[in-house]
């Protein structure tokens, strides 16, 4: 029997080399790529479950909303290994992650595995030599309130999602999605298009002076007063363009009038007031999971998703501390390191005599960890990571290390100056006026923390009005020159557009989610289209205002902020040990003496108008509808307010695809409706079939199509069909032919010719004379090919369809079947891959660039260019994307026929829990129904976002 070790479980296969080298001989690393098994889904339930309490949701919710866990099928290799490696280990060490999920995967793996041995939960925030050995001899039980809390929000979204998704697919379309977090950001977004659809701009003049005092240089001033009056800026209307102060308005005759009359030589320009007061600015905190995320986006301009990514690859491989948390505390040590750091780097003067010490400041931050920070007792500098760290990664720990060590250094010192000067107007108009123009500037004379890192912002409103001048030394009578006066007019600015910078903040400010949390919520609403990303701007779609206002008029409660935010106050008080699961989740769904359950929502719905759900009204007669297809307007028949004929039908308008809706004004709207109507054209008569060939544009794109002559009506002078008879009834004829136009066609300048080419394909090249094989060329749904009984090779090009030979046929096929495809071309080569063996490529796919050794191919995350990438990162996607396991299969297998059904390992088997003691590993409020055998399928559409 082999020589027994301990064995330590980990959550990523990344970690494992690093942690075995620092455990040493005594112990075997090994790691469970996440969580090993979830929820099941309901349809893939044993039969005899599938009618009662848990076949909804596989949750039974009428008996303490006990789960029912599956193994997934692509971690059933993982489990089996480590079985294996548990029969020759005298202890288990559970190394996952110190949260929720960490703890809920240590749970799982330790009822999954049901370990004979002692069982020890080993946690630490950074991979050093030092935290490890630490971690190792300072272990613990597992936290089961922590894995009820992770539970409670696993079985919440189930509930959620499983409820609220199927009433949107009824009322809204098909395949979306209702995720209790996803549904509030969405709001929020929302929101704030409503807020720039409902603005409305006002207009203001000002003027802008140059201004010269003698042997000096001149500096700007803006008008702030005339005989005392303030002049309105932005900040003096309200979003309905209405003047909400005392303000005086400058139009532009009297901006301009002004503006000359302050630039006469008569009129006496001099300094009223200056004012100087000393300036301080302190430096921001240590990096939290929020704000790491918010500042990679505004000065990386890093994706939420790409920015925890990086930050996890660089947590693995012992660069910085763990990457998810709320806290911006830093330990002593690291006090300690950017102090030092800090006063070697930028002189002894630049760090404070004590240490910096920061608290959070969001909604129910949790203090489990320290702040992002470089790890270990002494931090490497950006310069020393050079050749380890390259592109994203060493980006975003250069941005890390910065924020560290500025967090910890001297505030920045200085003098802020404001001048009041006054032009007394000597002839004219205007004469006896004054004109009062004020001008502010801030001289840094000491930097402190700006030697190391400055904070970056988000966009402002309204900030034309906003200047800092750089201002030579003045006083009090001091005459100047005018060397310039221009008056400028301005408009107020809608509310700006959520970037994910600023999402990540409001998500954050409202308690909504948590920091870990944010990437994926973000990340959910992208993919799921509800917002396209238009810049760095966030842009909601229009089948996301349908879907907020069902949640709003049906489900209040769910997508209200403080409500979304009260839930994760709960849950945190579950992780406390404060509130139990079961309690929390019968109030929750069957509702209480605060608020209704979602369950007594989802009984009283009452008839939801869908089309009302799916409309709005734009101007008088138009109104925008989202379809199955998308959106569009609807224009009320000529006459239909005096009683028009019941068979008038109203007309529908297309938008633009890059139409964003706060620009879907009135005027817009009209435009849309007044432009010339695209109508068919006809090309010809197919002398094969004497059919008519029409060139269209149709909803996936312009195409041609065969008709029948009687049919249409075609205006002999133009060639355009201008109606349509109503063929006599007959038996069903076949479909017409048709044909999309290649991207190289243009609607308006195809003819007969060409269209008689596309409507011909498939087009046969030719018989393979050794195989006797007929060749067809072909346009396919991932472009041009040649196809040769079931052997197929990608043609370069659509016009290569029409002009392919036999000759030129039989070479393609003489070559290797991916030999020729252009999206095969390598944009980039590598050494071999360390796993596979295998030479590493760039390629680019139909969905982007992506990394490749020919076995496993990762995408290039957005935001990160192929440039970018170089091998160290491209055998990082490789080994994150083997660490995922293969992609779930959209299609559902039957079982074999003569397989019988699997055994659960757990139908309500109970083991006993003692939170407040927490003295083993075991959980024991709760009976988790298991299995191992059934493998289940997935969901053609799954309803929510878990």
């Amino acid at each position: 029997m082999p020589d027994t070790k301990k064995l330590v479980i980990v959550e990523s296969p990344n970690k494992v080399k690093s942690i075995a080298q620092y455990l040493g001989d005594g112990y075997e690393v090994m790691a469970s790529v996440g969580h090993i098994r979830d929820l099941i889904e309901p349809k893939n339930l044993p039969p005899e479950l599938k009618k009662g309490s848990l076949g909804k949701f596989s949750v039974d919710v009428e008996n303490g909303f006990e789960p029912y866990y599956v193994v997934s099928d692509q971690k059933k290799k993982t489990v089996a290994d480590l079985r294996r490696a548990l029969k020759n280990a005298d202890e288990l060490l559970l190394a996952t992650d110190e949260d929720r999920e960490g703890e809920a995967i240590a749970w799982h793996l330790v009822k999954e595995l049901k370990p004979k041995i002692p069982v020890k939960r080993m946690v630490f925030h950074e991979i050093t030599r030092e935290a490890i050995e630490k971690a190792r001899d300072n272990t613990r039980d597992i936290d089961t309130a922590l894995v009820d809390a992770q539970e409670t929000r696993r079985i919440l979204d189930r509930l959620y999602g499983y409820e609220v998704s199927p009433v949107l697919w009824r009322k809204v379309g098909p395949g979306l999605s209702a995720g209790r977090v996803q549904s509030a950001a969405t709001r929020l977004v929302v929101d704030r298009e409503r807020e720039r659809l409902a603005f409305v701009a006002a207009s203001y003049w000002g003027l802008t002076a140059q201004l010269k005092p003698e042997e000096a240089s001149a500096f700007q001033a803006r008008l702030a007063r005339v005989d005392g009056d303030r002049v309105a800026t932005g900040r003096d209307f309200d979003d309905h363009g209405r003047l909400t102060s005392g303000a005086r308005i400058l139009d532009e005759e009297a901006a301009q009038a002004l503006a000359a009359a302050i630039s006469l030589p008569s009129t006496v320009v001099t300094v009223a007031k200056v004012d100087s007061k000393p300036y301080s600015r302190r430096p921001a905190a240590p990096f939290t999971t929020s704000t790491l995320q918010q500042e990679a986006a505004r000065k990386l301009r890093f994706s939420a998703r790409q920015t925890m990514s990086v930050a996890q690859s660089l947590y693995e491989n012992g660069y910085i501390t763990y990457m998810r948390t709320d806290s911006a505390s830093l330990s002593q040590q690291a006090t300690k390191a950017a102090r030092s750091q800090a006063a070697k780097l930028y002189g002894p003067e630049t760090v404070p005599e004590k240490p910096r010490t920061y608290a959070s400041k969001s909604k129910n931050a949790q203090e489990a960890h320290e702040a992002i920070r470089p790890a270990g007792e002494v931090f490497r500098t950006p310069g020393e990571l050079e050749r380890s760290l390259r592109g994203p990664e060493f980006k975003l720990y250069e941005l890390i290390w910065k924020r560290t060590v500025a967090s910890q250094m001297a505030d920045a010192k200085g003098q802020t100056a404001s001048v009041t000067v006054e032009a007394r107007i000597a002839e004219g108009p205007l004469d006896g006026t004054v004109a009062e123009f004020t001008a502010s500037g801030t001289v840094i004379t000491f930097r402190g923390f700006l030697n190391a890192y400055e904070e970056g912002k988000d966009e402002e409103r309204n900030a034309a009005d906003a200047s800092d001048a750089k201002l030579p030394p003045l006083e009090p009578k001091q005459s100047l020159q005018v060397a310039a006066v221009d008056a400028d007019g301005h408009e107020t600015t809608p509310p700006p557009r959520y970037t994910e910078a600023s999402l990540v903040k409001a998500l954050e400010e409202l308690g909504i989610g948590r920091p870990s949390t944010f990437a994926s919520i973000i990340s959910t609403i992208i993919d799921r289209k509800y917002v396209t990303q238009r810049g760095q701007a966030l842009v909601p779609s229009w089948v996301a205002f349908s879907v907020v206002r069902l949640l709003e008029d049906y489900f209040g409660d769910l997508v209200q902020y403080d409500f979304t935010a009260e839930m994760e106050e709960d849950l945190d008080r579950i992780a406390n040990g404060e509130a139990e699961r079961v309690d929390w989740l019968n109030s929750f769904y069957f509702g209480n003496d605060k608020h209704r359950g979602l369950r007594t929502v989802i009984d009283n719905l009452g008839d939801i108008d869908a089309r009302s759900i799916n409309s709005i009204a734009i101007d008088d007669g138009v109104t925008l509808r989202i379809g199955k297809y998308g959106p569009y307007l609807e224009v009320a028949a000529e006459g239909s307010e005096e009683g028009a004929a019941e068979d008038a039908q109203p007309r529908r308008v297309n938008l633009p695809p890059d139409l964003a809706p706060d620009e879907l004004t009135p005027a817009k709207a009209r435009e849309l409706i007044e432009a010339p109507v695209q109508t068919d054209r006809v090309l010809g008569s197919n002398p094969a079939n004497g059919k008519v060939v029409l060139a269209k544009d149709g909803r996936f794109g312009p195409y041609v199509t065969e008709a029948d002559p009687e049919e249409e009506q075609v205006d002999q002078q133009t060639g355009e069909v201008t109606g349509a008879k109503k063929p006599a009834k007959k038996a069903a004829a076949a479909k017409p032919r048709t044909a999309s136009l290649f991207k190289s066609m243009d609607l308006a300048t195809i003819d007969l010719d060409t269209a008689l080419k596309l409507l011909d394909l498939p087009r046969v090249v030719g018989v393979d004379p050794e195989s006797g094989e007929e060749i067809q060329a072909a346009n396919g749904r991932y472009g041009p090919y040649l196809k040769k009984g079931a052997d197929t090779r990608s043609l370069t090009s659509e016009d290569d369809l029409f002009t392919v030979d036999l000759a030129g046929a039989l070479e393609l096929f003489a070559q290797p079947k991916y030999g020729n495809r252009r999206a095969s071309s390598a944009l980039k080569e590598f050494d071999a891959d360390p796993v596979s063996g295998k030479p590493i490529k760039i390629k680019d796919g139909r969905f982007g660039a992506y990394v490749t050794d020919g076995e496993t191919n990762a995408t290039i995350p957005r935001g990160e260019t192929v440039e970018e990438v170089d091998f160290d990162r491209a055998v990082q996607l490789l080994a994150d994307k083997r660490a995922k396991g293969p992609a779930k299969k959209t299609t559902t297998r039957k079982a074999p026929a003569k397989k019988a059904p699997a055994k659960t390992t757990a139908a309500k088997t109970t083991a006993a829990k003692t939170t407040a003691a927490k003295t083993t590993a075991a959980k024991t409020t709760a009976a988790k129904k298991t299995t191992t055998a059934k493998k289940p399928a997935t969901r053609a559409a799954k309803p929510a976002a878990e």
